[in-house]
């Protein structure tokens, strides 16, 4: 039984990647070139670009409510950080994280998320033990995390209020690195209301 069991997780795991990296890195569809934006910033050619909205699941936890949201948020830009529980530099973005969020969280839908299998209790015993204070949200199919291109760990991106890319990196940031990619989304943001 623990044999079946090991090998369902690993070809879960398989399908898992393998789904990301098509989504991330697949052959780009015609729609995708047409927005004349510069992909030379190293985030995978997502910044400039526009993904679907996506609900995903938040947890009961030190600022977070458990329910759902909308990624991207309709109604002002988003910023999501995309980490896992078990990465050391993610534990060390942290604190970068809180002093982001202390200075622009009152901006932005600020998220992170995490698409490991965790339970519940497990995930809002960590974010207690990290100081994280705002929402988080749970990406077990890891749709939202490849749509935009939320890996290696940790990756973060900020969205404008009209749902473009305007910001995307991966690594850990400093505090002033995060603020400045997020204002790249509440600067744009008006401003991308009359693109398309």
């Amino acid at each position: 039984m623990r044999r079946r069991d090991l090998l369902a997780g690993i070809g879960s795991a398989g399908v898992l990647v393998s789904g990301g990296a098509v989504a991330a890195f697949g052959i780009p569809s015609p729609s995708d070139s047409s927005t004349g934006e510069d992909d030379s910033d190293g985030s995978s050619g997502i910044v400039g670009k526009r993904r679907d909205p996506l609900e995903i699941e938040t947890a009961d936890a030190p600022g977070s409510e458990a329910g759902t949201v909308r990624v991207p948020a309709s109604d002002r830009p988003t910023f999501v950080d995309f980490f896992a529980t078990w990465c050391a530099p993610c534990k060390k973005q942290m604190d970068a994280l809180v002093e982001a969020h202390q200075r622009v969280g009152d901006e932005v839908r600020f998220l992170s998320v995490t698409s490991e299998s965790i339970s519940e209790s497990e995930l809002a015993a960590w974010w207690d033990d990290h100081d994280g204070n705002w929402t988080i949200g749970l990406d077990p199919t890891a749709e939202l995390t490849s749509l935009y291109w939320g890996t290696p760990y940790p990756s973060a991106v900020s969205i404008d209020a009209s749902g473009r890319v305007r910001w995307a990196e991966t690594g850990v940031k400093t505090a002033d690195e995060l603020v400045a990619g997020i204002e790249r989304a509440l600067e744009d943001g008006d401003a991308a209301d009359g693109d398309e």
